[in-house]
């Protein structure tokens, strides 16, 4: 296959009309002059897409739901009753019908691959299924209809709380000794030959007060390569439970105790010390920031300009799903450091396109984080790939070196027209191409669940 473009980034640079050769899902050459002319597929501008780091699929049939203040209630923890009373009724086909939504959604905002974030792995009640992976497999039902880039991370949860509380309620669907936890890797890496070749299967401890100290020993043992994701300091409640218990706040217990490296991507890290962050920079890991359920939620912002002074690397999730849209996930997380800051043109280092700082480091980080060899438009790496629509009102008076920064605070998700998961082209036109079949078994399978909850 090849696209030609009247515009590609090309590492940081632009290429003005030219053409990416993809050959068995991987970029084969970049190509200017008479030969870039003969092409299977033409757009405008064409971009490295963006891996999203961080989902929960089945959150998605929550949206809308929990805006209401309620007095003296409101907070993340009340938000999760709700969650756990969808869960009491969530089946598997409504499971798949979901996360097919979810992930076509994600690829018509322009992500080409996801890191699914699963927890869910047990039937009400917390009985196993006949199939210990049986909600691991909707998941990747839903990856092979959507044809997006699936990195799953199977999650250990054992626990209530930091002091090893049992589980209740519809933690109940969550819960895994470390043994059944193995046993359920094992079986999702053995599955994972119903996938395109571009599909993993890494692990998340769930978090420090889910797990402990030493189950996460024993699993990081055992599984010894694959990404590594972990909920690190999410809620003020959370840091100030880790530190009573393990006596150091989560971050730093993590990267005092732990071989913390570029396997490792730590999600919601909202709540860091000047000095958390500047080692967590340091210890190659990822951030892995959801601005926009961050903000739903309440948790607070980033240390965007302590983590980027040391270089270090991030990327963007759409988590809860409340919202998916890769732009609004991109310059929400620059105005909650503007907001924070009462600063602006803050997530660059030392100058620059703020715009142009964004996307690329989120490409970049994004596919460190999900272990895709993605993230720029070279040769050898995986074709995922995004085509914008220039013409747009949003982005049409703009130069080259504005386009970025047009992208991030000004387009919205319509300027997207087409997107590659490792050269499957799933969204022709800005639509996916299994549109009418995902959204109308979506539509029937929220209906009836919403019936019992």
């Amino acid at each position: 296959m090849r696209i030609h473009a009247n515009h590609i980034l090309v590492g940081k640079n632009w290429v003005q009309d030219a053409s990416v050769t993809c050959v068995d899902g991987l970029i084969e050459c970049v190509e200017t002059g008479a030969s870039a002319q003969v092409a299977d597929c033409r757009v405008d501008v064409l971009l490295p897409s963006i891996s999203n780091l961080h989902s929960h699929t089945f959150q998605r049939a929550m949206a809308g739901m929990t805006e209401f203040r309620a007095a003296g209630k409101e907070s993340f923890w009340t938000w999760r009753e709700l969650m756990y009373r969808l869960l009491d009724h969530l089946m598997p086909d409504q499971f798949e019908a979901i996360a097919a939504m979810v992930f076509m959604e994600m690829q018509e905002a322009g992500y080409a691959s996801v890191g699914e974030f699963h927890y869910v792995h047990h039937q009400p009640g917390g009985a196993p299924y006949a199939t210990l992976n049986e909600l691991s497999d909707r998941v990747f039902a839903a990856a092979a209809q959507t044809g997006i880039g699936l990195t799953h991370l199977p999650v250990l949860y054992t626990y209530g709380g930091v002091n090893q509380e049992p589980l209740s309620g519809g933690q109940m669907r969550f819960a895994n000794s470390v043994d059944r936890f193995l046993d359920l890797v094992d079986a999702c890496r053995g599955n994972l030959s119903n996938l395109p070749h571009d599909a993993r299967v890494g692990i998340a401890p769930h978090s420090l007060r889910a797990t402990s100290p030493a189950d996460l020993t024993h699993v990081l043992g055992t599984v010894q390569n694959g990404p590594v994701h972990i909920h690190i300091s999410e809620q003020l409640k959370e840091v100030a439970d880790v530190e009573a218990k393990l006596g150091q706040r989560p971050v730093a217990w993590l990267l005092d105790n732990v071989d913390v490296d570029e396997r490792w991507c730590l999600i919601h890290a909202t709540h860091m010390t000047e000095t958390e962050t500047i080692n967590l920079a340091e210890s190659l890991a990822v951030a892995g920031l959801c601005p926009i359920t961050e903000a739903n939620l309440g948790d607070g912002p980033f240390n965007g300009p302590t983590y980027l002074e040391h270089g270090g690397a991030f990327g963007v999730g759409s988590d809860s799903n409340v919202r998916i849209s890769l732009t609004e996930e991109l310059r929400t997380l620059e105005y909650s450091q503007r907001l924070r800051d009462m600063s602006r043109n803050v997530m660059v280092a030392s100058q620059g396109s703020v715009g142009h700082s964004l996307y690329t480091g989120a490409a970049l980080g994004g596919a460190q984080a999900v272990g895709r060899k993605a993230g720029v438009i070279e040769v050898g790496q995986l074709a995922d790939l995004v085509a914008i629509d220039r013409s747009h009102p949003s982005l049409c008076s703009l130069k080259d070196d504005q386009l970025l920064d047009g992208l991030c605070f000004v387009a919205p998700d319509s300027v997207v027209t087409d997107t590659w998961s490792a050269g499957r082209h799933m969204v022709k036109s800005g639509r996916h191409v299994e549109y009418d079949t995902i959204v109308a078994r979506y539509a029937s399978a929220v209906s009836a669940l919403l019936q019992t909850v």
